[in-house]
């Protein structure tokens, strides 16, 4: 099993998280499942995280074998040290220098979904839309902006700190706030265009890059899902739950500050999206608002799985409880089954190709111990000796996977395990039932 980089070679150490592992791996009686969550939990910091400390802390967090970064990848990466920032200053202005670099991101371009650390340029520099030499790709994807929200809100929250939210971070949240209005389309269809020429028509957008057509109903449109892949319809329901969460997260924070237009404009829009929300049943994954609606979901967050995860839903809701049920069965096109497992994939990686992420989710999301374990056990098989978790693998090979440095999923695996750690624990002393 291959081990982490040593010492000298790690882009950030932190001592808080190195007896974290410590201390959890201790616990955990199965040996393989331990080393793997050593090995997952600190990856981020080990091999993705360009810190520069300063008066304004800045970190640049790529995404593992892509060198940029993405929104919202980058809260996900860190999301799990949160917990810890309080007790270590260091590693506590690394985070807020995420924060601060988000919100340089929004500025420099709301609609793009992942950036350079400088002004690199791209091999994506071709494409038809508004491209600037500091964006990796320019795809909209509504959950981007929701991102930046969540990881400054739960730095907040963790750290009592309000030394990033400044008036250059209340610049970026009018824009982001400008951008949702402006993708909510109710008077016309806005600024934002994207083609790109393509083999796959999941890589670009249609009608000279408008998209899909959809009535205004008060739910803000996305381009590109959280895959980076086009939507069919363009209200992605996952995305706008998230919207919502997000923005009643910004009010919270927002009045905290004393800032109160921004607090009244962000609860104002939470309410449109909220009460724009499919009320009952099973949900869909996309609308467009003609009452046509796409049945499925994706491995990617946000999901229709994620939704108690991301606290846009209770695990009781019987929305949520009748769509985890159609999501994780043969009824969703996109959750597979084969020798080497089950669980959700999605377009991006093609058919019969499982991802870690959904299965994390899967069992981030569960209440029953018996699920849990067996999510746990795929996962733990899922690594094929290399000792991280993957972007996605064969349903019938673990062998065949795709993207062996994919740090989002080594950081959600890392914080699936201490929250079982904390609230089943256990679930990690039974090592021969995982």
């Amino acid at each position: 099993m291959t081990e982490r980089p040593p010492l000298h070679q790690r882009c950030f150490t932190s001592d808080a998280v190195e007896a974290e592992i410590d201390r959890v791996r201790a616990r955990i009686a199965d040996d393989e499942l331990g080393q793997l969550f050593a090995n997952a939990l600190p990856n981020t910091l080990d091999t993705t995280v360009d810190f520069t400390d300063g008066e304004r802390p800045d970190t640049f967090v790529i995404t593992g074998d892509i060198p940029a970064m993405w929104l919202r990848d980058s809260t996900a990466q860190v999301w799990p040290y949160l917990a810890l920032a309080p007790i270590e200053p260091r590693l506590q202005r690394m985070l807020a220098g995420v924060v601060n670099r988000q919100v340089d991101c929004v500025l420099i371009d709301p609609y793009a979904n992942a950036f350079n650390k400088g002004q690199e340029g791209s091999h994506w520099a071709d494409d038809h839309t508004a491209m600037r030499p500091e964006l990796h790709e320019r795809k909209w994807e509504l959950d981007s902006l929701c991102s930046v929200i969540r990881l400054g809100h739960g730095y907040w929250q963790a750290c009592g700190d309000t030394s990033p939210f400044d008036d250059t971070w209340a610049r970026a949240m009018a824009r982001v706030l400008q951008t949702m209005r402006e993708q909510q389309r109710r008077d016309g269809p806005g600024p934002y265009r994207f083609q790109r020429r393509a083999l796959s028509p999941t890589d670009t957008l249609p009608f000279d890059g408008e998209g899909w057509p959809a009535r205004p109903n008060g739910l803000i449109r996305s381009g590109f899902r959280p895959s980076d892949d086009a939507c069919q319809y363009p209200y992605l329901i996952p995305a706008n739950f998230m919207a919502v969460t997000a923005l009643r997260q910004l009010d919270a924070l927002a009045t905290a500050l004393g800032r109160a237009a921004l607090a009244e404009s962000a609860r104002g829009l939470a309410d449109e999206v909220a009460a724009a929300l499919p009320g009952s049943g099973v949900l869909p994954y996309e609308i467009d608002g003609y009452g046509n609606a796409l049945y499925m979901d994706d491995a990617n967050v946000p999901s229709l799985l994620s939704l108690p995860y991301l606290g846009c839903l209770s695990v009781d809701d019987p929305r949520y409880r009748a769509t985890r049920a159609f999501v994780l069965s043969e009824d969703n096109p996109f959750f597979f089954r084969g020798r080497a497992g089950c669980g959700i994939g999605g377009p991006h990686c093609g058919l019969g190709m499982i991802w870690p992420i959904a299965l994390t989710m899967q069992a981030m999301t569960s209440t029953d111990d018996a699920e849990i374990l067996r999510c746990l056990a795929m996962l733990k098989a899922s690594h094929a000796g290399t000792g991280f978790m993957h972007e996605s693998f064969h349903q019938d090979d673990v062998r065949r996977f795709t993207r062996p440095w994919f740090a989002w999923a080594n950081s959600l695996f890392g914080e699936l395990v201490l929250n079982i750690e904390a609230q089943r624990p256990d679930l990690l002393r039974c090592g021969a039932s995982v």
